[in-house]
């Protein structure tokens, strides 16, 4: 089988120390469910990368376990330390904490199970790959926790039917499998890239914009595409206890990962049962917002987590109004 490779990204700047929620999170509007999802907590998201620097202050506490597949640090299992960088900043957009001087991630009270497949160079073998999944799935925390959704932040060329197995089997087992689109984008929405496994119709595949709302030019565009989430310049954590901006569609994948970690919780408490993997994605889905662009450039469009209230609130101007009449009357 053939190697697949972390999606490529860029480094614009590397920072010692900050109090911020990232502008990618505020794009997505999720501090705006924060109070109604609990910001994610309860669930678990597998981060499936580089690994993740463990002790990082807005990390620690998120970390729930984790596990290495590749030959890095002498194939230890147990060492699923982070000697690339990728795979921190994908964890720190998904649940950083914001403890102390840091920042905080679309769900900064989810779990992180981080697992570790590909090496310092960025490449990895398909079938740690093909593990990483089989054990995300079956894997239990100590208090009985599952995984609820995997995010992928690489690919390669080879559609490889072991992967996509692997994958039917997560998305079967009630777990989300989110992808990125890839960064092989000619700046063309009408012709197709393809990079697995984002492009198997089973997973939600990610592309890239920027804060202007624009596609971005390296962002691979094709007839799976689900949403695009913001991609460029992208704040989060990174090694040795700093910050960084990245860029590329790998930065876009974990905004779409934390989301779903809070739309789980918000429509549990909704609706008063859990929500299937079909019902999840709808849930997402309903929570995009058309930005111009073709359906092979950004699917069903942005991801705007506030859009259902605010489409609500649109329809009901009075109802805050009437609510608050009702407290005053009950009171009196």
């Amino acid at each position: 089988m053939s190697d697949v490779r972390l999606v490529p990204y860029q480094v614009e700047e590397i920072i010692e120390e900050l109090s911020n929620i990232p502008d990618g999170v505020e794009m997505i509007d999720a501090p705006s469910l924060w109070d109604r999802s609990k910001k994610g907590k309860g669930n678990v998201v597998a981060v499936i990368d580089t690994g993740c620097q463990t002790d990082h202050p807005d990390l620690r506490e998120r970390i729930i376990s984790g596990r290495n597949f590749t030959t890095d640090f002498g194939g230890d299992a147990s060492n699923f330390s982070d000697n690339n960088g990728h795979g921190t900043h994908v964890a720190g957009t998904v649940a950083a904490s914001g403890t102390g001087n840091g920042v905080v991630g679309v769900a900064p009270e989810a779990n992180l199970l981080i697992l570790k497949v590909l090496t310092h160079e960025g490449s990895g073998k398909i079938e740690w790959i093909i593990k990483a999944i089989q054990y995300a799935v079956d894997w239990e925390g100590p208090n009985g926790e599952k995984v609820r959704v995997i995010s992928m932040s690489l690919g390669g060329p080879q559609d490889v039917p072991e992967l996509h197995e692997v994958i039917k089997y997560a998305v079967n087992h009630n777990v989300s499998v989110v992808c990125a689109a890839g960064n092989e984008g000619d700046d063309c929405e009408n012709t197709d890239e393809f990079s697995y496994p984002g492009a198997y119709n089973e997973v939600i595949q990610v592309g890239a914009v920027d804060f202007q709302r624009n596609l971005t030019e390296f962002t691979n565009t094709n007839a799976e595409i689900d949403l695009v989430a913001p991609g460029v310049k992208i704040l989060s954590t990174f090694p040795e206890n700093r910050y960084a901006r990245l860029t590329g569609t790998s930065m876009a994948t974990p905004h779409v990962s934390g989301a779903l970690a809070l739309l789980i919780n918000l429509s549990k408490s909704e609706f008063g049962r859990s929500f299937s993997e079909v019902e999840i994605y709808a849930q997402l889905i309903k929570r995009t917002t058309p930005i111009g662009f073709t359906k092979q450039g950004e699917g069903n469009g942005l991801l705007t987590l506030g859009l259902v209230d605010r489409i609500a609130e649109m329809f009901n101007p009075d109802k805050e109004e009437d609510v608050s009449q009702t407290l005053q009357t009950s009171k009196s």
